[in-house]
């Protein structure tokens, strides 16, 4: 199937390793142009170079989201690069445990870290979408729906995130913008491996929650995240807007007791 994508602009944060590097390589696949904004420089370069041997645009834009100066320069980066945006790729963001324990302050932060900047960027971006009648997708989290305990400040950006992606979808339907949000649940990436690690017993632990995972009894991989994004991008979803879609093979919504 082609998805229409060969040249189209898309604009991808946090997009060096896990999920987001998935969702990189993804659109890099279907022949996009892509503007990869990461805070950590090595990745980035490193993953620019790569697909510059091939031939290929993975143009790195350094920058810490944190700061909403820094999402508008991001922006400016990307369309200095390429002259339009078709599309911008939410995913930056950490579940960072800021607890009703933390405070205020640092609940603040937690949102800086996993929803302003999600704002900021769409709205920096939002002139450049609208001459290209372009799309955003969101990464959210399944933890907007089912908590998690110990992390307050990642659960309400998650879910502000769900309720940013109906509001804009109506906000901007008359623009021709589409926006949608992916959940990904369990998805087998470096940094859950590295965590699953410091557990007494990685092996058990890993098996116990694939069997909570009704579909296949298996972690989700970070490519059928990245290609669900890919495709709501695209022209071929071209009447989707507004929808949450779970790509988690049941484990959000289905009874998660051992088969």
């Amino acid at each position: 199937m082609d998805l229409g994508l060969v040249d189209k602009v898309v604009v991808v944060t946090g997009g060096s390793k896990g999920i987001g590097e998935g969702i990189v390589r993804s659109f890099l696949a279907e022949g996009a142009l892509v503007a990869n904004v990461n805070r950590s420089e090595g990745e980035g370069r490193a993953l620019e170079a790569e697909y510059a041997d091939r031939g290929q645009e993975c143009h790195f834009i350094q920058a810490d989201l944190c700061d909403a100066g820094a999402c508008a320069t991001a922006v400016q980066a990307a369309l200095d690069r390429f002259g339009r945006i078709d599309a911008v790729v939410n995913n930056a963001g950490v579940n960072d445990g800021v607890d009703l324990e933390a405070g205020p302050e640092e609940f603040v932060k937690s949102l800086e870290r996993n929803l302003v900047h999600v704002y900021a960027v769409t709205h920096y971006a939002l002139d450049a979408l609208r001459a290209s009648r372009g799309s955003v997708v969101n990464i959210g989290s399944k933890v907007a729906e089912t908590g998690q305990g110990g992390t307050s400040g990642y659960a309400a950006s998650k879910g502000g995130l769900n309720g940013l992606t109906r509001e804009w979808a109506l906000d901007l339907a008359a623009d021709g913008i589409r926006v949608n949000t992916v959940i990904p649940a369990e998805v087998w990436t470096p940094l859950y491996e590295n965590w699953l690690n410091t557990m007494p017993n990685p092996s058990e632990m890993r098996a116990g929650i694939e069997q909570l995972i009704p579909l296949e009894h298996r972690f989700t991989t970070k490519e059928e995240i990245a290609d669900t994004v890919v495709f709501l991008t695209s022209p071929r979803s071209s009447h989707t807007t507004g929808q949450i879609i779970y790509v988690d093979g049941g484990y959000t919504h289905f009874d998660r007791k051992y088969r």
